[in-house]
């Protein structure tokens, strides 16, 4: 079933079209359901690839967003983890088929019957298109609902249902550690949040960017060193110096440069997805086999460790430096994303949807 009247939104009605004010239905709460009214939805680069059609597939009209956090309305009758008022959030995935081995590992990213993403993605109970988090309400199944700590703030705690859990996530499973040397690669949304969570952990953190604009801000959020690495021969000193190199680029760039900054039995893991593949640099395999070390990619993180990453935030204090803006802004954010003007993520004050 469909929610009677209309939900307050933002969307794309087309590739590359303008962000305009939508109205969508959400569907009746069932059981198991919780309805979340939206207070914060952070802008995630992906958001902006999906309204351009980067990647192909896109479906319009398209609401993005899944950094939401919000306050619960309602809930279901069986539907019990939550209570009205509780402060929840929602991040990139709300179903999966719970029976496969990848959701049984809590792995439900990669479900092998198929995920379904806060958006652009096939519901598969009413079999149409989810809609994001750039909207006033979402009804999302209790499983896959995350409690947010108490003392975050909402608005520095939007981005962590993502960013947060994309970084968290292979800091955690390459074991990061005090006293660790790690590399991060790019300091957007992504890197900011690595170099946050990284210094948490105890590790001395060396930022890689292409200009020294951000070195200030990387300093204050805990790196160590910075260095601008189109400076001529900014890389030398820097070889085999790291047990894991973060890389957070979403661009095409010299892999093989990055990893003799390794040292031996090092890892760099790769975040960034570019939107094409054409003119990346092809990983030779002496950049492997001589150090014995690895090159890996990292997706998001299942919802079991979404909600260990929030809860180790609430202990640390650690959310995402944050811009706040009304919805009326968003297609000037988007454009400011694309040229790199952000300290570090976009947030939309959900209220202002409703004009």
């Amino acid at each position: 079933m469909r929610i009677r009247g209309e939900i307050p939104a933002y969307g794309a009605r087309a590739a590359n079209a303008p962000l305009e004010p939508l109205e969508i239905e959400r569907r009746k709460p069932g059981p198991h359901d919780i309805e979340i009214e939206i207070l914060y939805c952070g802008i995630c680069h992906s958001d902006l690839h999906k309204v351009s059609d980067d990647w192909g597939g896109t479906h319009f009209p398209l609401v993005p967003g899944h950094e939401i956090v919000g306050r619960v309305a309602s809930h279901g009758t069986s539907a019990a983890r939550f209570r009205e008022g509780d402060f929840v959030g929602v991040g990139c995935i709300v179903d999966s088929c719970r029976v496969c081995p990848e959701c049984r590992a809590g792995h439900e990213m990669f479900c092998e019957k198929g995920v379904t993403f806060t958006f652009d993605s096939l519901d598969q109970t009413t079999k149409t298109w989810t809609y994001g988090g750039y909207s006033r309400k979402i009804v999302v199944d209790e499983r896959y609902v995350l409690r947010v700590p108490k003392g975050l703030d909402p608005t520095g705690a939007a981005p962590l249902m993502c960013a947060g859990i994309t970084t968290y996530s292979p800091l955690r499973h390459f074991g990061c550690k005090s006293g660790d040397h790690v590399a991060v690669v790019g300091f957007g949304g992504l890197g900011h949040m690595t170099v946050k969570l990284a210094a948490s952990m105890g590790a001395e953190i060396t930022v890689l960017s292409t200009s020294r604009d951000k070195e200030r801000d990387s300093s204050r959020l805990g790196a160590k060193h910075f260095v601008a690495t189109k400076e001529p021969g900014a890389l030398d000193a820097l070889q085999g110096r790291f047990n894991l190199i973060v890389d957070t680029v979403s661009a095409p760039h010299d892999l093989n440069q990055l990893m003799a900054l390794l040292r031996s039995y090092g890892t760099m893991v790769l975040l960034g997805l570019p939107p094409t593949t054409t003119g990346a640099t092809p990983i030779n395999a002496s950049s492997l086999i001589f150090g014995n070390k690895r090159l890996a990619g990292s997706n998001i993180g299942g919802i079991q460790e979404t909600q260990e990453m929030l809860d180790y935030c609430g202990k640390k204090g650690v959310i995402a430096d944050v811009e706040v803006i009304r919805a009326e802004q968003i297609n000037e954010a988007y454009k400011r994303m694309q040229r790199g003007d952000v300290r570090y993520r976009f947030v939309i004050d959900a209220s202002s949807l409703e004009g």
